[in-house]
């Protein structure tokens, strides 16, 4: 199956092409992690894949929906996640009262995603005075119990110290082995190696590489994929 297809995609703001004419196709199953220096526009794609932002010319498709009658559910956890005003578990429950779900389904489902993502003690506590790493897996919570068929994730690390980047790799292997698709950006190589399957790189826009993960780091195809891996160019 072919769930996303980029055609020819591009940009365009302030008159300089932010992503410039990629096109690419991002199957079901492999964990796929976009690399790329400073400015690339690597959140400004994953933003157009979730439909957050419409391509200035080309086009992006969804097929092989496992109904075709709705539209391919999807979510999206960004660096920093908005917490609703409420408690864990109703932020949780709130996403899925907006997605449709039936009442009698949402503390249900709300609590077997809090349990899988060790919240469950704090479920009755305030969303905002969690901690970072706390927010960040309640934002993966949230979205993990849309059952979704790809989850884009941009950056879910980033300000996180390592116990909580830990634990939020741990979720995303669980959301992965529970058949959701994964799409993430991220700055750090190490996580790119433990969580990728395959890796595009994107440079000034355009989509320079595409490779198996290992294939990626081994046997780089480009002096500028070798330059970034050995930490030559600016990160993002």
């Amino acid at each position: 199956m072919l769930p996303l297809v980029l055609e020819d995609v591009s940009f365009v703001a302030g008159g300089r092409a932010i992503i410039d004419r990629v096109s690419c196709e991002l199957a079901m199953g492999p964990r796929t992690v976009i690399l790329g220096p400073n400015g690339s526009g690597k959140s400004v794609l994953m933003r157009l894949c979730h439909g957050l932002l419409a391509p200035t010319s080309g086009r992006i498709v969804w097929r092989g929906s496992r109904d075709d009658a709705r539209p391919r559910a999807q979510a999206m956890v960004f660096q920093r996640p908005v917490m609703l005003r409420r408690a864990a578990r109703a932020n949780v429950t709130y996403g899925l009262k907006l997605a449709g779900v039936p009442k009698g389904e949402r503390d249900e489902r709300a609590h077997d995603v809090l349990d899988a993502v060790g919240l469950k003690s704090v479920a009755d506590r305030p969303a905002r005075v969690l901690s970072g790493g706390e927010q960040q897996k309640l934002a993966l919570a949230r979205a993990w119990a849309l059952d979704p068929e790809v989850l884009f994730l941009d950056e879910p690390t980033a300000n996180l110290d390592p116990g909580a980047t830990r634990e939020v790799e741990r979720i995303v292997d669980q959301i992965h082995a529970s058949g959701t698709k994964i799409v993430m950006t991220t700055h750090n190589l190490g996580q790119a190696r433990r969580l990728a399957d395959e890796v595009l790189f994107i440079s000034a826009g355009r989509l320079a590489d595409r490779a198996p993960v290992e294939k990626f780091f081994a046997q780089p195809s480009t002096g500028e994929v070798a330059a970034f891996i050995k930490g030559e160019l600016p990160w993002s």
